[in-house]
């Protein structure tokens, strides 16, 4: 039987790797096919959007100045089509997002800046090792805050149809946000969806939740004082709770009805108190965890294969789980980033 299941395993991680390379290859071949378009099409957008953030209350000096430099960037779409929360399988995304060697890095970085960061834990009620867990996935502890030019990378995906209501309101607010001196606009460069600073704020995240917390009169995301603040402040309002769990590795019986696996970042449902699920769990008994949190069940390698049967790897998962699916839609990254704040628990 082992054998059997060992073999089937094997193959479906063979089919699994050809259908990366093929979906790679259509997306490649239908981006350059239609790149000869995009840019003539892209100008007429472009023309169309100058006028409505005029008209949304952007000062022309503004809108001109920044949008005429705007351009197509092919790349952008392959990137959106081909993100690794799409085909990396669990293992090889936390493998990946919490090495030792990122674990070392994040523990310098605290010790460098170990006054301000305890400061900014003590006054949000958010634990700097998940503060560092979510700046070393993002930019590796600034290291990689993304080099495009994010007014482009934003036009961009404001002109493809995916999600273009959602890029062109973020585009809106981007330059609003310039227009009112909240943040500088010779450093838009971030990453290819348009993210910006140490922990990747979206135009949307930096006018709700960014602060300026050193109090210059500018909110500086690449600076240790306002992006540790800001980031603290957005988990604390969207309701992150201190030293509670974020979720546990559990290993299902195969009696568990499928309404209670959710392999959705958009709507984890058939949430229950987890005594429910104990009868579903064989490991149940070395959780050792109280009875009064909401849980739910998870298995993220769900959508890798469409239509594969798996229970494995499985997680129950709490609300501060959800709380950084807020954060970022992905199973996997909300995985990710809980694994790496246990094992900064572990260093510091």
């Amino acid at each position: 039987m082992e054998f059997y299941k060992t073999i089937q395993y094997l193959l479906i991680m063979i089919i699994k790797k050809m259908l990366n390379i093929i979906i790679k290859s259509i997306f490649l071949y239908l981006i350059f096919f239609t790149n000869v378009f995009a840019n003539q099409d892209f100008d007429l957008w472009l023309k169309k959007f100058q006028s409505r953030a005029i008209e949304s209350g952007v000062s022309k000096k503004i809108v001109n100045g920044i949008m005429s430099k705007a351009k197509f960037l092919p790349k952008v779409i392959e990137y959106d089509r081909y993100q690794p929360e799409f085909y990396e399988d669990t293992f090889t995304y936390i493998k990946k997002r919490s090495s030792s060697r990122k674990i070392k890095a994040g523990v310098k970085l605290y010790n460098q800046e170990r006054i301000v960061i305890e400061k900014i834990e003590n006054e949000f009620q958010v634990e700097k090792e998940l503060l560092l867990a979510l700046m070393g996935i993002e930019t590796n502890f600034g290291k990689y805050l993304g080099k495009m030019d994010i007014v482009s990378s934003l036009a961009t995906l404001s002109y493809d149809e995916r999600r273009s209501a959602f890029f062109t309101e973020e585009l809106l607010i981007l330059l609003k946000l310039v227009d009112n001196n909240i943040i500088n606009k010779d450093i838009l460069y971030g990453s290819w969806a348009g993210a910006f600073g140490n922990f990747q704020f979206m135009p949307r995240t930096i006018r709700n939740y960014a602060i300026d917390y050193n109090k210059n009169k500018t909110i500086e995301l690449k600076d240790t004082e306002d992006s540790f603040a800001s980031a603290a402040n957005y988990l604390k309002t969207i309701g992150w709770k201190k030293n509670q769990p974020c979720f546990f590795k559990i290993d299902l019986k195969d009696n568990i009805p499928k309404k209670y696996l959710n392999s959705s970042a958009r709507n984890i449902k058939n949430k229950k108190r987890i005594s429910f699920f104990k009868k579903y769990i064989r490991n149940f008994d070395d959780l050792n965890i109280q009875d009064n949190f909401n849980t739910a069940i998870i298995i993220p390698d769900k959508d890798i294969i469409p239509g594969a049967e798996t229970l494995s790897p499985a997680y129950i998962v709490f609300e501060n789980y959800e709380r950084i699916l807020n954060w970022n839609r992905s199973l996997r990254f909300a995985l990710a980033v809980c694994t790496l704040k246990e094992s900064f628990e572990n260093e510091i």
